[in-house]
This record gives C-alpha cells, structure tokens and sequence, in this order.
C-alpha cells in the first residue's frame, strides 16, 4: 500500500514540476506523508484490536454489534463527505484541469470521426436510393404513357396497329434473347464445362458441413444479367459456397465482372450497354 500511495505522490510531484516552482512539490509532498501517516495510526489501532483476549460467546457478538454500529457510522459518515482536493496549489490543479481536458478532448474527437463517417455512408445510400427512385419513376411515366396509348386505341386504330407491330418486335426479341441464350449455353458446355464431382467430394472430406452443389458457369452469367437488368441501381449478387473460384476468377480478369468497392463478396457484371 505505501509503495502505491509513494508512487501516486512521485506523480503528482512530476506534475507540480511541470506545472509551477518548487514549492508547489514540497507542500504536495508533505500533504502525502501526513495522510500516510494517519493511514498508519489507523493501521496500528486494528492490529491491537485484532490481537484482543477472546471473550465469552455473548461478549464477542456484543463487541462485534459495536464495531458494526461504528462502521455504520463511518460509512455514512464517507457517504456525506464531499471529496476533498489533493492539493490548493493553483499550478497543480490547472496542470490537472489540463489533462482532464485533454482526454476529454480526445474521446470527442474519436466520437466526430465516427459521427462522419456514418454520415458519409448514409450520403452514399442516399444518392443510390434517388437514383433508383428517379429511375422507378421514369418507369411509371412511360407505363402510365402506354396505358393511355392503349385506352384510346379504339379511337385511333394507327394506334392499335403500332402496338401490334411493337408487340411482334418483343416477341421476335425474345425469341432473338432465347436463341443467343441457348449458343451461350452450348458455348459454355463445351469450353467449360460444369465442376467435376471431384471438387464436391474434395469439399465434402474438407469439412463436416453438408455439400454444397456447385453452379454452372452459365447460371452465374444469367444471374448476373437478371440482377443488372432487374435492379440496375443495386447490379450487385452476393458469392456463396456454390460459386466456384475458378469462374469467379476468370470473370474478373477477362473484366466481365467487377467486384464491389467496400464488399469483396458481391460482384456485378459489366454494364456493356452503357
């Protein structure tokens, strides 16, 4: 215990060093010795109540009610006490004053850089959500425009004409977007084919999780597609256990796929089209 409190006295002297003259040490110093002495005092008292004659049964339990009673005392006696200062010198409490702030300083510095950086992320999630607002918007629009197009075309038989050509173009696409997915497809299984069982069997000894089935490469490429045409705002699909690394790897050398800024697990593909 006198090793703690010299070594808290050896502290405070270094801040009255810093802080003002000699004196300043010196009166800091003696309050210390004089507390350690009083500590001291104390000590003593209740080493010589401790090596006290043993008492009867009925002594003993009244002795023991009266030092609980003086305890009691003492501890409300503590409660109501206001801390006292360790030291009056003013150099020595504004040395003090100083580091307190100083700490106070730094929690709120860490706080504001948080506090920033949060809002930055949710400056970012604005503009990606007013972006897929005005785009769902421009969609509206135009289905609001076709829907009037296609209540006056009774009064307007042109009308109904071009919708019709303009409906024959869809399907004709469509039936474009089905044959180039079909060449994708055999394009795909004859250079590169699906995973061996031989990878599945590796994963399952690997581990003692069920196994996961490993996708084709064409069902990676037309989720990527799906994802960017669907959700052009948010193109990004997340990477599991069942996407093999080698296609994952050969799509973002050759710059088909890009991965995103902050999540190295989702990737997108590339907008070609833009």
């Amino acid at each position: 215990m006198r090793k703690n409190f010299t070594v808290q006295a050896e502290c405070l002297s270094e801040v009255s060093n810093t802080a003002g003259p000699v004196e300043a040490k010196e009166e800091l110093l003696d309050e210390c010795e004089s507390i350690w002495k009083q500590m001291e005092e104390c000590h003593s008292k209740l080493m010589l109540l401790g090596t006290e004659t043993l008492l009867p049964s009925d002594a003993k339990l009244s002795l023991l009610m009266l030092r609980w009673k003086a305890l009691t005392v003492d501890f409300h006696q503590w409660q109501a006490r206001n801390p006292e200062v360790i030291s009056t010198n003013p150099d020595v409490l504004l040395e003090l004053g100083k580091e307190e702030l100083q700490k106070v300083k730094n929690d709120l510095e860490m706080v504001l850089s948080t506090v920033r950086s949060k809002n930055k992320q949710l400056e970012e999630e604005l503009k990606r959500e007013q972006q897929w607002y005005e785009e769902q918007k421009q969609m509206l629009e135009t289905l609001n425009k076709m829907e009037e197009e296609a209540n006056t075309e009774d009064e307007h038989p042109s009308t109904k004409r071009e919708l019709n050509v303009l409906k024959n173009k869809v399907l004709k696409l469509k039936t474009f977007k089905k044959e180039l997915l079909s060449a994708l497809g055999e394009f795909l299984d004859e250079h590169f084919p699906p995973p061996e069982e031989g990878e599945n069997i590796k994963k399952k000894n690997s581990s003692a999780e069920p196994v996961v089935e490993l996708i084709t490469l064409q069902e990676i490429l037309e989720m990527l597609i799906n994802t960017l045409m669907t959700t052009p705002h948010e193109p990004y699909i997340t990477i599991n256990e069942s996407f093999w690394p080698p296609y994952i790897e050969l799509l973002l050398r050759y710059g088909m796929a890009l991965r995103h800024p902050e999540d190295p697990n989702r990737m997108r593909l590339q907008a070609y089209h833009k």
